[in-house]
């Protein structure tokens, strides 16, 4: 099988890479044969290109090739797995700053900033679809490109359920809650739904009965869940729930923009230098670039969200999840379920359907699926709470004007997307907020050319 990988010059591309020589060297059939980078930077796809070559001998491992063509990239496609980023990290930096300049949320994909991101990823995005149809129109697009909830609605318009957007956060909080309580995650069933990076762990079934309840009462257990130490065990205790990390950014907005500011960097800012430097050192020393790309990954990812564990007095990660597989193995797993016919429940971003009683059909949710070579099936969730389906119905309605703001050109559907952005605190703010993003970040103010 070919892969395709789009951003094949980005910093988490040996992470994919990895994950396939480890396949390669079980001796899975059918496996990739097979990887195609495409990237816009030739520069970078040579330094990716000099850490492949480096990460296991040329007999166990699938053979590379680069270009900056996309339709020679797509061209014999059987998956293509997306993960671009318009604008590059100085956009993220932008992303960040102009609302943390108003006092408001800077992140890249939660708030104001995933607004950013989206309006200038959308359009690319759509694009790359219109060329997988052109090019493979039987590939199996695995999307990774953030804001990966808007991103991926906005693609399956054009390829339907060919587009599957994947996150490893559902499931390392799941995987987590189960190791508190000293069971094997593979044994466990989470209830889990929401929208990307917006999302809450309800229940986690195992042998039968749903042990949620238990992880939530007990202190020790609670303290070998990093979400757990995030949130307080006060707050999951009332939430009866275990959040997505992400949510930190809602049920402690002040404190995370208290701490990002005092944080001097931000995560953009950090990511920006560091990157840089492993691409300087990369292209000066080809020959040392799998070691280098390690140690700056471990330094990546021992420092994410670090200014709000701090804040929070949450610790370090756990060893475990830095050593653990990532997003790569969501990818592989669900190419190895349509592959090779290999049925496997996943949870995964997919057109909802009715899977959440509440949201829109054609909203993309996050939800345990069903996978087998027929591709992903959501599965049906319980009723929301209440708070729950209200912060979801707002969030995927500011996301549903985003896309269509970025499909349209329209400045003035993004500007109510900002506006009702339950993090944004007026619509004063709103405007601030969009002049600000078009401002200083050219690809924003090139996508909404429209009143």
């Amino acid at each position: 099988m070919r892969l395709t990988i789009l951003g094949g010059g980005g910093f988490r591309v040996p992470l994919v890479y990895g994950a396939l020589v480890r396949d390669a060297v079980a001796g899975h059939e059918p496996r990739v044969t097979e990887v195609v980078l495409y990237d816009e930077d030739a520069t970078r796809l040579r330094a990716v290109a000099s850490v492949l070559e480096q990460m296991a001998p040329e007999a166990s491992r699938p053979a590379v090739r680069s270009t900056t063509d996309l339709d020679e990239a797509l061209t014999g496609a059987d998956f293509v797995f997306s993960a671009i980023r318009v604008g590059g990290l100085h956009g993220r930096t932008c992303d960040e700053r102009v609302a943390l300049d108003l006092g408001v949320l800077g992140q890249e994909t939660t708030g104001p900033g995933g607004i950013a991101y989206a309006l200038r990823t959308i359009p690319v995005a759509r694009a790359i679809a219109e060329r997988v149809r052109a090019c493979c129109p039987q590939a199996w697009v695995i999307n990774f490109t953030n804001p990966a909830g808007m991103v991926t609605e906005a693609m399956q318009e054009l390829l339907g359920a060919r587009v599957t957007g994947i996150c490893d956060s559902p499931i390392a909080l799941a995987r987590r809650a189960a190791r508190a309580l000293g069971l094997d995650p593979a044994r466990t069933e989470p209830d889990y739904v929401g929208l990307n990076h917006l999302g809450w762990l309800r229940g986690l079934r195992h042998a039968g009965r749903d042990v949620l309840p238990d992880l939530l009462a007990d202190d020790a257990a609670l303290g070998h869940v990093e979400e757990a130490r995030l949130f307080g065990p006060a707050w999951v205790r009332l939430l009866g729930v275990l959040p997505n990390e992400y949510l930190y950014y809602y049920y402690f907005a002040r404190e995370s923009v208290a701490a990002i500011l005092a944080g001097g960097d931000t995560r953009g800012e950090f990511l920006l230098r560091q990157q840089e430097g492993f691409y300087a050192s990369a292209a000066a020393d080809p020959g040392a670039a799998y070691r280098e790309w390690q140690q700056v990954r471990r330094e990546r990812d021992a420092t994410y969200m670090q200014e709000s564990r701090q804040e929070r007095a949450a610790g370090e990660r756990d060893e475990e999840d830095l050593q653990g597989g990532g997003y790569e193995g969501v990818a592989l797993a669900l190419m190895a379920a349509i592959a090779r016919g290999e049925r496997s429940t996943m949870i995964l971003n997919v057109c909802n359907g009715s899977a959440v009683p509440g949201l829109p059909p054609e909203a993309v949710v996050e939800v345990p699926c069903a996978v087998s070579a027929s591709g992903p099936q959501p599965l049906a969730t319980r009723p929301l709470a209440g708070d729950q389906l209200g912060l979801l119905q707002q969030v995927k309605a500011v996301e549903q004007l985003t896309i269509r703001a970025a499909v349209t050109g329209s400045r003035s559907l993004a500007l109510k997307a900002f506006a009702l952005h339950p993090l944004v605190d007026s619509f004063t703010t709103a405007q601030a907020l969009l002049d600000g993003y078009a401002q200083r970040i050219p690809e924003v103010a090139a996508a909404l050319p429209n009143g």
